[in-house]
């Protein structure tokens, strides 16, 4: 009797599993509409806007938000303009709620329609830009300190060094810096830019950075911020980029290295054991695939070089001066050698066409010369800088929809903010102009979605996000002009939530909301670890999308249901054009973040 009351249970269990698994399961596909937020919260007297998209036209007249422990209604307001269609929406409202300053936790509810819940406070994004350094450090090559063991340690030998008298396949000592993405090739291109931001980000907002890791990225303080260690680990390698006067290297490998996805160690695919080849800078075409490279010169690389440089022999200056004085040399011999010959480097492969095809190279100069007139003072410099930003005053994915892979790269004109700093009068006033011209291009194109999304769903579109985040924020702080304080967060937001997928673009951050966990990456493929900080390419349009090679999803489509023919966005490790973490995209995130946190905590304390 007892053992046919237990099957009975049993049964009946079962029974109310499967019913309670069909009734959510009805719920989801009756579920046609969202509002999506910013999973990190939102600071007191900040911008605060959710986005809401529906599959249907509804009738809606108010938004409210509600407290996340009482469910009591705490803000009530109208909802606005519909926007119409957007991506996978036929509707779409923004719910703007920035005049709510009260702190704690909440949701908005429109109609049966609930976001998920966030905070408001002061400290949303404390810790954030730290913890978005933990991908830096696992980049690393050589000793690498999250896997406490070493990698890539016989690079390398040299290729088309001829100009230098090297003769190819001599070795050099290239060994450091980071891994580029998921695979373990090194551009010096995306690392001076990236060593560049971190160096900015201690810069202007040096209390938002902690000191818990050593030099060597193990646990335990060393006096100096974490930051500027990982800064460091930068500045040291492209020291071995730029040995001599007369020699720089632009890359260490190629695509060969997409033979197999690996875990990083010793790469035997390049013919000479361990060792990887490490492409010199002649400033001539070299390979692409079966063809040419459109390499036109040598100053895109080499004035990156020279203003990571002048900005480390800055910040090092009082810890380490020898260091300092080594730093502000090779900024001098690297700016020589960008005037070798006016004009791009490009990036190199062997087997397939893809490339870093950066097509653009006075913002890099700009940038190099701004920084030579801002510690030296030689009007030389700020003359040069000035005719340099004249040439590119908007960066040119800003008025366009499309471009080719790091076309126009990096994807902000640093040096207008370095220069502006720096100049006073009509010449300030010009290169002010500059920035605002850009982003009324892309506010044009934003104010249209109820989304503010005007950045073009091109390969690495994060990066781009991130970029243009910055150049809001810059434009805001030169002018004190804060018309466009609400593209800026939109942008902000986006990289967290407030997107069609309603996901965050960052791997764990935050900790308890919607984050990848299956992007193009063998640390967590293969190792199981994860990539705490890695911001993830980013959506891309769809067209673009069905024309890559190799991309095969290996589990349904989780985002499935927000796909559309304007972008896709897919956190599946098959999908390496929108779900691959870049390290030169992080490091540009970490210096938004560190922004966004040190602002933050100026803000008058709000009530509760």
């Amino acid at each position: 009797m007892i053992k046919k009351c237990l099957n009975f249970l049993n049964l009946r269990q079962a029974f109310l599993l499967v019913f309670a698994c069909f009734v959510c399961n009805f719920a989801k596909a009756q579920q046609n509409a969202w509002i999506r937020i910013n999973q990190l919260g939102y600071t007191p007297a900040g911008k605060k806007v959710a986005v809401w998209g529906g599959k249907s036209i509804r009738q809606l007249r108010s938004f409210e938000i509600k407290n996340a422990q009482t469910g009591k209604t705490v803000y009530v307001h109208p909802v606005g303009k519909d926007y119409g269609a957007y991506g996978p929406f036929v509707q779409s409202f923004r719910f703007d709620f920035s005049s709510m300053q009260d702190t704690g936790r909440f949701f908005v509810q429109a109609g049966d329609v609930k976001s998920p819940t966030f905070r408001i406070a002061r400290d949303v994004y404390k810790g954030a830009a730290d913890f978005v350094l933990r991908y830096m450090r696992q980049q690393r090559t050589l000793f690498n300190p999250f896997l406490k063991d070493s990698c890539h340690t016989h690079d390398g030998f040299a290729l088309y060094a001829g100009k230098a008298g090297i003769p190819d396949s001599s070795h050099i000592d290239a060994g450091g810096g980071w891994h580029d993405a998921s695979d373990y090739l090194q551009y010096a291109t995306t690392s001076a830019n990236a060593t560049f931001h971190l160096l900015a980000a201690y810069r202007d907002f040096p209390k938002v950075f902690g000191d818990l890791k050593q030099a060597n990225g193990l646990d335990g303080k060393n006096g100096r911020a974490d930051v500027l260690d990982e800064a460091k680990w930068g500045l040291d390698w492209l020291l071995k980029m730029h040995p001599k006067a007369n020699q720089m290297y632009n890359q260490i490998g190629d695509d060969r290295d997409h033979a197999s996805m690996r875990m990083p160690k010793e790469d035997p695919y390049y013919g000479r054991g361990f060792e990887r080849p490490v492409y010199f800078i002649d400033g001539d075409p070299q390979q692409r695939g079966k063809f040419m490279n459109n390499t036109t010169g040598t100053s895109s690389t080499a004035g990156k070089f020279s203003s990571a440089f002048r900005l480390g022999a800055v910040l090092f200056d009082k810890e380490d001066r020898k260091y300092a004085k080594l730093l502000s040399k090779k900024s001098e011999t690297a700016y020589a050698y960008a005037m070798i010959k006016p004009g791009v480097t490009q990036t190199v492969s062997v087997k397939s066409p893809y490339i870093y095809a950066e097509d653009n190279w006075v913002d890099d100069m700009q940038l190099a010369a701004a920084m030579g007139f801002s510690t030296t003072k030689k009007e030389k410099f700020a003359r040069e800088a000035l005719q340099y930003a004249r040439q590119e005053k908007i960066t040119p994915w800003m008025v366009t929809d499309t471009a080719a892979h790091y076309q126009w790269y990096p994807f902000i004109n640093l040096g207008h903010y370095e220069l502006a700093k720096v100049l006073k009068g009509q010449d300030r006033e010009e290169i002010v102009s500059y920035y605002k011209q850009g982003i009324e291009e892309v506010n044009r194109r934003a104010e249209k979605n109820a989304f503010f999304r005007g950045v073009p769903f091109i390969w690495c579109s994060n990066n781009l996000t991130v970029s243009f985040a910055i150049q809001c924020l810059w434009y805001k702080e030169l002018t004190g002009d804060a018309y466009f304080d609400e593209l800026a967060q939109a942008n902000f937001d986006w990289l967290f939530g407030t997107n069609p997928w309603g996901t965050s673009m960052v791997y764990g951050l935050p900790s308890c909301g919607d984050t990848p966990v299956d992007p193009h990456s063998a640390f967590t493929f293969l190792g199981k670890h994860p990539i705490d900080g890695g911001l993830v390419d980013g959506p891309i349009m769809a067209s673009t999308y069905r024309n890559l090679i190799g991309i095969k999803l290996n589990n349904p489509d989780s985002y499935a249901a927000f796909q559309s023919d304007l972008a896709v966005y897919h956190d599946d490790y098959g999908d390496y054009s929108t779900n691959e973490p870049t390290m030169d995209g992080t490091a540009s995130l970490i210096y938004l973040l560190a922004s966004k946190e040190g602002k933050a905590m100026e803000e008058p304390v709000a009530k509760k």
